[in-house]
Order: C-alpha cells, then structure tokens, then sequence
C-alpha cells in the first residue's frame, strides 16, 4: 500500500466525488515520474555526449518540476478547486507528453531516456483519466 493511499484512506472528510483509486495512481504516477525525469536528467549529462542532450535534460527538468508541483496539489483536499486540479493535470500530462517524446529520440542509444519516456507516458495517461473523471 503505497503512502498515497494511507493518506487517502485516512483523510477525515469526504473527497467531493473524486475517485479515490485515480487519485492514488496519480499521486504515485507523479512522484514516480519526476523521480524518474530527474535521474534521467542527471544520466543525460554524464554522457559523453551531454552537449547535445540539453533538450532533453531541460524537458526532463521541467516535467519533474511539473510531476512534483501536480503530485503535492492532489495530495491537499481541504478547499479543492476542479477548474484549479484540471488545468494542473492538464499541464502535468503535456509536459509529460513532451518529455515522453523528447526521451524517446535518445531511447534506443540510452537507456535511462527509455525508461523516462516509459514513466512519462504512463503518468500522461493516469492524469487524463483523472481528467476525465473530474
């Protein structure tokens, strides 16, 4: 059982109608992520060739800035906004489309970009079914 959801479980009040189980593999798909996009952002410049992965290492950035930000606003509850939690997520699985899609250039020669992109699309799709059962 993951922390997400002992809190979630344990939370006092009613989460408005949100669907307690996508909200869980969000929050999880968001730390996991930015985890990932920083590790990867941090094998890309150890590469030899890191000069021309600064792409990909400023989207992994961004999108685990994202994740993290998207990851710690659907984990409050108190005073939720739905027009506020769709646009995050809505920014949150953008940037992880474009990170997805950034990593997966280098996914063939790199394997930390294959395993990025792979956690990037996941967390893509679990916050558009969140999306879509706002």
């Amino acid at each position: 059982m993951s922390v997400a959801q002992q809190m979630l479980e344990s939370y006092p009040k009613s989460l408005g109608g949100v669907d307690r189980e996508k909200l869980r593999a969000c929050i999880d798909a968001c730390y996991e992520c930015a985890q990932a996009c920083t590790a990867c952002a941090d094998a890309c410049l150890s590469e030899d060739t890191a000069a021309g992965l600064a792409k990909c290492v400023r989207t992994n950035l961004d999108c685990a800035d994202q994740c993290d930000t998207t990851g710690r606003v659907l984990s409050r509850h108190t005073g939720y906004d739905a027009n506020m939690t769709r646009a995050i997520l809505e920014a949150c699985a953008q940037s992880c489309k474009a990170c997805a899609d950034e990593c997966a250039l280098h996914a063939e020669q790199y394997e930390h970009c294959r395993v990025c992109a792979e956690a990037c699309r996941r967390c893509e799709m679990v916050c558009r079914e969140l999306i879509a059962s706002l």
